[in-house]
């Protein structure tokens, strides 16, 4: 005899239905069992729209399509960089071009390699984070380029020297746990939270090994008296990585949209709630003068030299 109905009114339900489990849809499975990545247009090459068979291979491997989507993400993030650092908040609208072309072309071409050693890292480690620990809970994770975040952050920069750009991110498909989802999510930032770390100590050695530490604060000064200065270069590696790890560990702990923050505030709100704090606190101190992750430690470090 079926189940009265009208018994949900006393007794519990005894199939009730899972809640602890959520479905990433950041890929839909075709009959065949193929998964497929369907973001919109192309950009320098990338196939957005080839099929990616699942693999099983280990926690560091990467396809050839990933490897081929971390380059060009990486190669116009940094010639974005290159232009902000290099045009200012004016962007290219602001350029004198009959007396500043030639500085201007200059500092673009040298800041390229500062910023892609100073914050290339930040971007690929926090992304391959996400991917690692995805892996290790059984989904499959593919790093894929916005070719629309990247065209648009470009043209921003190049034109206002406002530099915003989404340039990708870690595709996962599979069943999680909320749990497991936050700890996907929070991997991210606390890789840039170990790389701001490691750029105090590391940098604070390099810079007192090459003797640069009065350039450990410089921004941009990398031509000095129409020659390119070296340890500038070097001090603005140490300082932009620093600034370029707590700066996206922050960002990406912002409780809203697609964000990590959205998805470890989901999983536990007092780990977020913490995590995010600590970010924020050391963004007072250093922006308050209080205290400088710069001066007041990695310089510290170099002068033990």
């Amino acid at each position: 005899m079926a189940r009265d109905p009208r018994a949900d009114i006393l007794e519990d339900d005894f199939f009730p239905k899972p809640t602890n489990r959520i479905h990433r849809v950041h890929a839909h499975t075709s009959p065949s069992g193929t998964i497929h990545i369907d973001t919109k247009g192309g950009f320098m090459g990338i196939n957005n729209r080839q099929p990616v068979e699942l693999h099983k291979g280990k926690l560091w491997h990467f396809s050839d399509e990933e490897k081929h989507h971390l380059f060009y993400a990486t190669a116009a993030f940094t010639v974005a960089l290159g232009i902000a650092m290099a045009t200012g908040l004016g962007g290219l609208l602001s350029v004198d071009f009959s007396n500043e072309l030639g500085i201007t072309a200059a500092l673009f071409l040298i800041s390229m390699p500062v910023m892609l050693f100073a914050v290339g890292p930040a971007f690929i480690l926090h992304e391959i984070g996400h991917k690692i620990v995805a892996k290790k809970y059984g989904c499959w994770a593919e790093f894929r380029a916005d070719p629309g975040g990247l065209k648009f952050g470009i043209m921003l920069v190049a034109l206002t020297g406002i530099l915003f750009m989404a340039p990708g991110a870690v595709m996962v498909a599979g069943l999680v746990t909320r749990r497991q989802n936050g700890h996907i999510a929070i991997a991210g930032p606390l890789v840039n939270f170990t790389l701001f770390g490691f750029g105090i100590i590391f940098g604070g050695l390099v810079l007192g090994i090459a003797g640069a530490e009065e350039y450990a604060n410089n921004q941009l000064g990398f031509i000095s008296d129409g020659a390119i200065n070296l340890k500038a270069m070097l001090g603005g590696v140490v300082y932009w990585w620093i600034f370029a790890n707590l700066g996206l560990g922050f960002f990406n702990l912002i409780p809203f949209g697609p964000l990590d923050g959205a998805k470890v505030k989901d999983w536990n709100e007092m780990v977020w709630f913490g995590t995010f704090m600590v970010f924020i606190v050391i963004i007072y101190l250093w922006i308050s003068g209080t205290f400088s992750p710069v001066d007041d430690a990695a310089v510290r470090i170099a002068e033990l030299f």
